[in-house]
């Protein structure tokens, strides 16, 4: 597996009971400044508010119900997230 899943992969965290979906990557908290490999809401009802966001590293992953589209651009992304 990839150390980065794309943009609307679908997949439940270890200990999890609730799908959730990722909407974006190497994602800092605001009140820690730790970073995180994701940032994600729940699936299907999206993105609620700030209370219903997750912050999570790619190890927290048990299972990828779905991998989001993927194309060059994508890959490109990938390639700079690998250098900052």
């Amino acid at each position: 597996m990839e150390k980065y899943l794309p943009l609307g992969s679908i997949v439940l965290l270890e200990n999890g009971v609730k799908k959730i979906m990722i909407y974006g990557r190497k994602q800092s908290a605001v009140k820690t400044n730790e970073t995180y490999d994701y940032v994600a809401c729940l699936y299907p009802e999206g993105n609620i508010n700030d209370e219903f966001t997750y912050l999570f590293n790619h190890s927290d992953i048990r299972e990828v119900i779905h991998t989001g589209y993927s194309d060059e651009d994508e890959k490109a992304f990938i390639e700079y997230l690998d250098t900052v």
